[in-house]
């Protein structure tokens, strides 16, 4: 019999954690005879030998490249985990790009993964001057509870997880379960030990796993040492060390290889197709009440369709909502006078995405005011383009665009000063307002 306090909760209710309540509107059933029944009588598995992605050479070469910046340390990059919408729903993950680059892996996997580079030490086999190694969560047989009671990895739930076989032979890289990180982080992680690298603000219990590392290593040396070192000195030392490996993951990105041009390649024109679509469909959004969502749904049909998805939220800007600068609500008509600024970008299975904005006539025609406007934005693309060529720094062509804007913008006289006035960054920018 349970006893209701004054807050209307039964017993049970109070010593149920609160994160498994939203489970009691189902049952699972418990016998040993439904257990036995349905961990039974599942047919063989009908699945390819798995083979090497296209990719895994060169994620290798990252690999290597990441390793001789930091030859003496063990690098620990979190894939990040899986992120509560509402309720027992998750979003769709999305690895952290970090992991993605060094690994190969895009699309949604692995949540709660962990690749860790451990400098190799003389007697290791092979070259380099690490062993990477991917800790995951691999597929439960199907004769465990986990396989039809977990509903937020169980495979009968969300579908069926790789072997450590098979991402070893997919990535090149060897796989071992989850389960064996907090092991791998902590060993040698002592006096004249190895110092721990982690990539910040991924996955938290990732970076309580380093800390605890940490703290041991620190212990250690202060006691051979017989000296007290101030934890806040060994913080500082261990936070700018996990800054510098983020920010050298970063720039690893900056420059691309042949397969990563590919990629962008491909995001690129299923962005352009997206957008195709989208101009096909302007009537129907200038019929509907919210036309800015048929357009936002018309892009992300066509990227999800044939990509991974959108590369973040698209911009569907119809009349007056173009003036926002980020305008995701998308909930506005469209009507066949407006202009619509449109910002969205396709993002393909390898986790690559495109980026391309473009303002369109609902109409299909622009008006003289429109098409002055658009061809001052054309002109300052141009001037733009021509200062992509090898060895240009970025400002260069921020720079070439906002001189043709601010001279266009000086002779419309929307400016209170002129143009070489406005381009002063002391004490001009007007032309920025626009």
């Amino acid at each position: 019999m349970t006893r209701a306090n004054n807050g209307g909760t039964t017993g049970t209710q109070e010593t149920q954690p609160l994160a498994e309540r939203v489970s009691n509107r189902s049952h699972r059933p418990r016998s040993k005879a439904f257990r036995d029944f349905i961990t039974s009588g599942w047919c063989e598995r009908d699945e390819p030998a798995p083979t090497q992605l296209p990719v895994a050479p060169f994620a290798a070469r990252r690999r290597a490249v990441i390793g001789r910046m930091f030859p003496d340390d063990r690098l620990v990059i979190p894939a990040g985990g899986l992120k509560t919408r509402s309720n027992d729903t998750d979003y769709r993950f999305r690895p952290h790009s970090a992991f993605a680059h060094l690994t190969g892996l895009g699309t949604d996997r692995e949540p709660d993964a962990v690749l860790v580079l451990n400098p190799r030490r003389p007697q290791d086999p092979g070259a380099g001057t690490h062993q990477a190694v991917l800790y995951f969560r691999p597929r439960a047989g199907r004769d465990t509870e986990e396989f039809y009671a977990d509903s937020r990895y169980g495979e009968l739930w969300v579908g069926a997880r790789p072997t450590l076989e098979q991402v070893t032979a997919e990535l090149g890289i060897r796989g071992r379960h989850i389960d064996d990180l907090a092991e791998e982080i902590a060993t040698d992680a002592g006096p004249q030990g190895v110092r721990l690298r982690v990539v910040p603000g991924v996955d938290k219990a990732v970076e309580d796993l380093v800390t605890q590392a940490r703290q041991g290593q620190q212990a250690g040396q202060n006691a051979r040492s017989g000296e007290h070192v101030p934890a806040q000195s060994s913080d500082a030392m261990d936070t700018d060390g996990d800054a510098q490996l983020a920010q050298a993951l970063s720039e690893l990105r900056l420059v691309k290889d042949a397969w990563e041009i590919e990629q962008m390649r491909l995001a690129v024109q299923l962005t352009v197709e997206g957008f195709a679509d989208v101009a096909r469909n302007l009537p129907e959004a200038a019929a509907h009440p919210r036309g800015e969502r048929v357009i936002e749904t018309t892009f992300e049909s066509h990227a999800r369709r044939f990509g991974n998805g959108v590369g973040y939220d698209t911009i569907a800007a119809a009349g007056a909502h173009a003036c926002t600068l980020h305008w995701i609500r998308n909930d506005g008509p469209v009507r066949a006078e407006d202009l619509v600024l449109i910002d969205a970008g396709a993002e393909v299975d390898s986790l690559y995405t495109a980026d391309l904005t473009r303002t369109l006539p609902v109409s299909g025609t622009y008006s003289d005011a429109q098409r002055k406007v658009y061809e001052l934005v054309l002109a300052a693309a141009d001037a733009a383009f021509e200062q992509v060529v090898p060895g240009a720094k970025f400002r260069d062509v921020h720079d070439a665009a906002m001189r043709v804007l601010a001279h266009g913008l000086a002779d419309w006289g929307l400016l209170p000063v002129d143009a070489e006035s406005a381009l002063d960054e002391q004490s001009g920018s007007q032309h920025r307002r626009w």
